[in-house]
């Protein structure tokens, strides 16, 4: 029976009179070789597990119950995974309130109390057991511990933290540090990644440690770890990286982790910065997964893809993708890579960072600390004869009168800049410093876009969209004739949000002859704009309509992801 404090059980024992000082000493006496004093009491016969654990449980103010006999449904059972059960040598019994009751045989293992709380996102209601009674349940609900080792296709919810594998990081660095909070930070990752979180939030407040996922774009805040333990798990994150450090707390940082989680392999980019009541960590998770995603995937409809599509294939010019930050830029623009990404095809990238690595692509890492800036990268990349280059972002005017002139050269270039519609990127270029007729014969195409959460296909139900809408969307009545509106309900498979995923909506402003005698006379943006509406250009607004319509996402997504989309 593992204790955390023999010294203290042992006190708890003799002042309930459940062993005299004589027995402590002559066990004591024989511990040579022996794992403790209270084993040696129970072999003994002197104390029983039984007895321990109530006295324990009497101690923590904690009901203690007898398992035997008991049935437990197996909707309860399966509200903890066998994994965690075997790990944690907890048994769910019961439910009361919107608590969950769980049974445990050490009422002293905060750890695995505070762990269990965390990785079930809710609060649970803890009662006492007989440590014997554990492993019998155990057994009886979830089977022999070697049922479910080796199975390679159990998911990550069913993955011990035990066999969360870090890459890269030095092995007697990594094993440093306290079991506990080892567990503790491979279940936050565990359930991150099961979540489908994009990023992970750390943020210590005054009297609390929050942690928030991402989660299709939008926070949610989890159940919290105890604020005494902030500080132990911001080193053993540092320590994961590698290369941030845990005494350094005054500057920020930024690392990276890859982890093995059963058989996938999940990148992870950390910053941590410093604040009024600690370091903040932010985690971004690396979905590799959105390299394998087409167009349509990523919420092109069939015209839009077909034009896209004879875009890719363009044997040089400029194709931008803009939007804010957070909007699905570098998704696209390795989706794009992907599409072409053929033998007879050389592809070479600047990036900062390199977020996912591409076979068959030249991708190289930015390093302002040693001199290896976006222009430097590009003025030597141009030499190496590629066939298109992508530039993660255009920021400066070197940068960007280098990825004009590639574009005039023979060179096909993706890149992208943050500008809120796609006529305004035309703009953006000429106040940074490149010539206007530069900018007109370089440029092919601009796509902005944004991302909106996609309704889960489980629970949507269909609706009819109300008279704000309506105007919101600029729709009369007749034109939902044959539409296919749906509206958010909300299930398990969504946590109860009604969204499951995002798609995009885009703009796409192609510029041909007229356009570019436009941008060559400093036409502003507006006229811009309204020549690539007599063009054909859907607005964003207008893109999310058909997505509306076609029961992709909700009107309530479009209108609050297009707030500026006037036109």
């Amino acid at each position: 029976m593992p204790l955390p404090n023999e010294e203290y059980v042992l006190d708890l024992l003799r002042d309930g009179g459940l062993v005299t000082p004589a027995q402590i000493d002559e066990a004591r006496a024989r511990l040579n070789g022996n794992p403790s004093v209270v084993e040696i009491l129970l072999h003994d016969g002197v104390v029983s597990s039984h007895d321990i654990s109530r006295r324990l449980a009497g101690e923590a103010q904690m009901p203690w119950i007898d398992l035997s006999g008991m049935i437990v449904p197996p909707d309860l059972i399966a509200e903890i995974s066998p994994a965690m059960a075997r790990r944690f040598r907890m048994i769910p019994i019961a439910r009361s309130e919107n608590r969950l009751v769980v049974a445990t045989g050490d009422p002293l293992d905060f750890d695995s109390i505070d762990s269990l709380t965390f990785l079930l996102q809710h609060e649970i209601e803890l009662v006492c057991t007989s440590p014997d009674q554990i492993r019998e349940e155990l057994v009886k609900y979830y089977g022999g511990a070697n049922e479910t080792a080796g199975n390679s296709s159990r998911e990550i919810s069913q993955v011990d933290p035990a066999d969360l594998e870090v890459k890269g990081a030095e092995a007697a660095e990594f094993e440093t540090g306290d079991a506990p909070i080892i567990r503790m930070v491979s279940l936050l990752l565990i359930e991150a990644q099961k979540l489908g979180a994009s990023d992970i939030h750390l943020e210590p407040l005054e009297k609390s440690f929050r942690v928030r996922f991402r989660i299709d774009g939008v926070l949610h805040e989890m159940q919290s770890p105890p604020k005494k333990l902030q500080s132990a798990i911001i080193s053993r994150l540092k320590i994961m990286t590698g290369s941030m450090s845990i005494a350094e707390k005054r500057l920020p940082q930024d690392g990276r982790i890859q982890v093995k989680m059963g058989t996938k392999t999940i990148d992870l980019r950390v910053s941590s910065i410093p604040t009024n009541h600690g370091e903040s960590m932010v985690m971004r998770l690396l979905d590799k997964t959105s390299l394998l995603r087409g167009l349509p995937e990523l919420g092109f409809l069939s015209d839009d893809q077909k034009t896209f599509e004879r875009l890719l294939r363009a044997p040089d010019g400029i194709l931008l993708v803009t939007g804010p930050t957070g909007s699905g830029k570098t998704t696209t623009l390795y989706a794009c890579l992907n599409e072409i990404n053929k033998p007879d095809c050389k592809i070479i990238t600047v990036e900062e960072p390199v977020e996912y690595q591409i076979s068959g692509i030249n991708q190289v890492q930015v390093n302002s600390e040693i001199g290896m800036t976006f222009p430097t990268a590009l003025r030597s990349i141009l030499r190496q004869s590629p066939n298109v280059i992508m530039i993660g972002e255009i920021r400066d005017l070197e940068t960007a009168s280098i990825a004009t002139n590639a574009s005039l050269t023979g060179h096909l270039v993706f890149s992208t800049l943050h500008t809120n519609d796609a006529p305004s990127a035309v703009a953006r270029l000429i106040d940074i410093g490149v010539p206007p007729f530069l900018v007109a014969t370089s440029i092919r195409a601009i796509l902005a876009q944004r991302l909106v959460r996609r309704l889960c296909p489980n629970c949507r139900k269909s609706g009819n969209l109300s008279e704000s809408e309506l105007r919101a969307l600029r729709l009369e009545p007749s034109q939902l004739s044959g539409a296919n509106v749906m509206r958010p309900i909300g299930c398990a498979g969504c946590r109860q949000t009604g969204y499951k995923g995002r798609l995009g909506i885009f703009e796409l402003f192609e510029i041909e002859d007229e356009a570019r005698h436009m941008v060559n006379n400093r036409a502003s943006s507006l006229k811009l704009r309204q020549r690539a509406r007599e063009l054909g250009m859907r607005t964003l607004r207008e893109d999310g309509v058909r997505k509306v319509l076609a029961g992709l996402t909700s009107a309530e997504e479009v209108i609050s992801a297009t707030l500026g989309d006037l036109d």
